[in-house]
């Protein structure tokens, strides 16, 4: 009996002094716990290749171009204003755009419809030239630079492809290319043009617009568009450099002088063509052309050039065909003397030719 009651006293002093150590730990002694907190953040998403900004820089200043012939509407493309002075606005254009025009009018994306004169126009460099009063200018485009253009850069065109439902249109890409050259079809000749390659977007309506750069900055003329089944994506655009060039003429009434230098030319690889003109090499070339005939007081007669001889290079760069001939010597201006390399009888020769004689000059 003594021992249950010494058992029963155990029990209760041991929870009483369980108790009393519960307090006293709870209410006296700190805990060290580790708190975990979780912070949210609010994210803001931006998109930081917004062209918005450069959009708005160039806007107002492409204009949709409509061609007309004796009052009827021939065509559409797309123009912009590059140049203002005391007395006009200058818009840039293709030249297909506006070639066989007896009229041109501009339409604003404000919706203005304005009378154009035509200043001029280039069927090789694919540029011309219209004035507006220079009251009606509201925004100038900026130019920019193709030098410092750079593979993958954004780019994006302003224009009017189909007409006036779908002006004022903007297509975004990249310089999907540099210095490329592309063979077209100028005056019933093939010719090379040097031009820069985008996959932004361009439709029949865009010929002419501007090709803009992020910072809002011309830096080509959409000229083409590479028209195949199987290829998309491939536009063109000529460099604003060589767009200047010929515009800094065509905005004073003035004539484009290509050189010539007097000869009739076919590919060196056109067999059956030379048969017909009595020329028979005596080896095969995979490049350069033939002399077919030469004329006389012109630079390649007064150079010694011979019918038969095969005009291999110009100034050092091998020719691929009669169209990149065309290309080399049209780089030129009259007055400038170039290095012909040529092939007769066997041996290599070289020649100098002063352009002293244009296309205009021809006839």
């Amino acid at each position: 009996m003594r021992q249950k009651i010494i058992y029963i006293i155990t029990i209760v002093v041991t929870f009483f002094f369980g108790a009393i150590g519960t307090i006293i730990l709870t209410n006296y002694i700190p805990i060290k716990t580790e708190i975990v907190e979780k912070t949210v953040s609010e994210v803001t998403i931006t998109e930081a290749d917004s062209i918005s900004k450069a959009v708005e820089k160039i806007y107002d200043a492409v204009v949709l171009i409509e061609s007309y012939q004796n009052g009827s509407l021939i065509g559409t493309g797309t123009g912009f204003v590059y140049k203002k002075d005391d007395d006009f606005g200058y818009i840039m254009t293709n030249n297909h755009v506006i070639e066989d025009a007896t009229s041109v009018k501009v339409i604003t994306n404000d919706g203005r419809t304005l009378e154009a004169e035509i200043l001029g126009g280039d069927g090789y460099s694919d540029i011309a030239v219209l004035s507006i009063d220079k009251d009606e200018v509201t925004v100038v485009a900026e130019i920019g630079s193709t030098e410092d253009a750079e593979i993958g850069d954004t780019l994006f065109t302003v224009g009017s492809p189909l007409g006036s439902e779908y002006m004022g249109t903007v297509t975004k890409g990249i310089l999907s290319g540099k210095d490329r050259t592309v063979t077209v079809t100028v005056n019933n000749s093939e010719f090379m043009m040097e031009v820069l390659q985008t996959d932004a977007a361009i439709n029949p309506g865009n010929s002419g617009g501007p090709l803009v750069n992020i910072n809002g900055e011309v830096i080509g003329v959409n000229s083409m568009k590479l028209v195949q089944d199987e290829v998309e994506g491939m536009g063109f655009a000529i460099p604003i450099e060589l767009a200047m060039a010929s515009a800094s003429h065509l905005e004073k009434g003035e004539d484009i002088k290509h050189p010539i230098i007097g000869v009739e030319i076919v590919d060196a690889t056109e067999t059956y063509l030379l048969y017909r003109n009595n020329i028979l090499l005596d080896k095969d070339f995979d490049n350069g052309v033939v002399v077919v005939s030469v004329s006389d007081n012109y630079p390649a007669v007064t150079a010694g050039i011979e019918k038969g001889d095969v005009i291999l290079e110009i100034d050092g760069v091998e020719i691929t065909s009669l169209a990149h001939f065309r290309y080399l010597l049209y780089k030129h201006n009259i007055g400038d003397t170039i290095t012909v390399k040529y092939y007769r009888d066997g041996e290599e020769h070289e020649t100098q030719m002063t352009l002293d004689k244009s296309i205009e000059d021809d006839g």
